[in-house]
This record gives structure tokens, C-alpha cells and sequence, in this order.
């Protein structure tokens, strides 16, 4: 339980969905943690200091670094921060929204990352994990959502390579469908199908927030002392369902294929 005793973790987006299940966990850990966040929807409701933050905003990111960094230097940092795309043909997927994809998600990593990964290998010691999807790692009608993403897990493995010698490690989780509070609005719009998202993964079902906050723990804390560079995907066998499509999906027991789920 006291696992992070000690530790600041600073935490875009924590807020809500994956990033407030992050904070709630960190904190159970007894780390301090730090939320950054255009609205705090719960994060001081257990205990975390809360900052307004636009990720995309360099400049007033480092001003928040630069300030914690005096008050108690944060030790951990989650990029959680992100916005969904709505499922548009590359035609009708306007330049702004496919810019503002890119903003949130990779420019608002790196920003991150800059500021508070930099101070952090200055000090020789800290552990970053960043947010990518399983949209960057396989394709899908994303077309500015997944090649943010894609780009995420690049970065990481080079920040992991370039702060490794200084103390840092990076990694990166991969959440596949998870039930935030974005993917509700979808379901509820129509714009997704719960069904068909639950049985596209081998578990035939959604990511738990909760779940994904687990690896991100693991991954920021002591027992992966000796991980850095990695892209670990939890979603609850996403990823391997796929592939099964071309020999008629997936089967139960007896070998029968599975049907839809309602």
C-alpha cells in the first residue's frame, strides 16, 4: 500500500477515465499526486492538487514544472491528456480537427515530457509513462487519432533511449476500448457500438479504467525497475482477436464460431 511513499506524480489529464483511475491508485499508494487538466472532474475529491493546463500550451506547461520542481520535484509523470476523433473519411476529416489530434496528443506529450522528463534526468532519477492506443498499433478510420498515437510510442522508445544513461525510464501503455466517460458520449451518440467493441477483443469485452491504471502503476513504479522502451497493450486481447477474422472469427469451446454480443 505503500508503495509510492514519497514519489510525486504529476498526471495530465488526470481529471477523469484513465487518468483520474491513475491518480486514485497512485494515491492509494501514497504518492502526492499532481493533476493537470483543462477540468478537475474528481481529482481533488481524493486528495490531489489540481492545475488548470492545456497540454498543447508549451510554455504554460514549463511555467508548472518549473514551479513544482521548487515546490517538491515530481518523480513520475502519466500523459494522460487526449481528445477522441470522430470516425471521418480523410474528405471529411477537416485539417483542424485532424491538427487538433496531433496537438493534444503528441505535442502535448512532448511537452510534458520536455518539462518535467527533462528536469527529471537533471536530477538522475524518475519514471515516465506515456500514453499511446491500440489505434497506433494496428489501423482503423482514425486517421489523425492513430497516427498520434503512433507517434506516442515512437517517442517513447527514443526519450527511453535518451534519459536511460541519466536515471529516467519511459514507457508507454497501449489501452485498447476502455469505458471512460469520452467513449460513453460515443456510445450514447451512436457513433460506437458497445457489442461490437466488446467482441472484437479475445475477453469479449470492454477495458475497465481501473485496468489500465494497474499498468500504468507497474509500469512508474519499482517493480519494473528494469523496463524501459516498452509498449505494453491492455486491451483485453484486441489486438490478437483480429486476425482470427480471416478464418471466421473467434470460436468457443466446442470450436463453434462466436456470434455478436447484444
Amino acid at each position: 500500500m505503500a508503495e509510492f511513499e514519497n514519489q510525486h506524480a504529476v498526471i495530465s489529464g488526470g481529471g477523469s477515465g484513465i487518468g483520474l483511475a491513475t491518480a486514485r491508485l497512485l494515491r492509494e499508494g501514497r504518492a502526492r499526486v499532481t493533476v493537470l487538466d483543462l477540468a478537475d472532474s474528481g481529482a481533488q475529491e481524493i486528495g490531489a492538487a489540481f492545475h488548470r493546463a492545456d497540454v498543447s500550451d508549451a510554455e504554460a506547461i514549463d511555467a508548472i514544472a518549473e514551479q513544482l520542481e521548487a515546490e517538491h520535484p515530481p518523480t513520475i509523470l502519466v500523459t494522460c491528456a487526449g481528445v477522441l476523433q470522430r470516425t471521418r473519411t480523410p474528405e471529411k476529416l477537416g485539417l483542424s480537427e485532424w491538427d487538433r489530434m496531433i496537438a493534444v496528443h503528441l505535442r502535448g506529450t512532448y511537452a510534458c515530457c520536455r518539462s518535467f522528463g527533462g528536469r527529471m534526468a537533471r536530477r538522475g532519477a524518475g519514471s515516465i509513462v506515456t500514453i499511446a492506443s491500440v489505434a497506433g498499433i494496428g489501423t482503423g478510420p482514425l486517421h489523425g487519432y492513430g497516427p498520434a498515437k503512433a507517434a506516442i510510442a515512437h517517442l517513447s522508445k527514443g526519450l527511453a533511449a535518451e534519459w536511460g544513461p541519466s536515471g529516467v525510464r519511459v514507457n508507454c501503455v497501449a489501452p485498447g476500448f476502455t469505458e471512460t466517460p469520452a467513449l460513453d458520449r460515443g456510445l450514447d451518440a451512436g457513433a460506437l457500438d458497445g457489442g461490437r467493441l466488446a467482441a472484437a477483443s479475445a475477453l469479449r469485452r470492454l477495458v475497465a479504467p481501473a485496468e489500465v491504471a494497474q499498468a500504468i502503476a507497474f509500469l512508474a513504479g519499482p517493480r519494473a525497475s528494469a523496463i524501459t522502451g516498452t509498449v505494453l497493450p491492455v486491451d483485453a486481447g484486441y489486438l490478437v482477436a483480429g486476425d482470427w477474422s480471416a478464418y471466421g472469427g473467434l470460436r468457443d469451446i466446442e470450436g463453434a464460431p462466436l456470434g455478436p454480443l447484444a
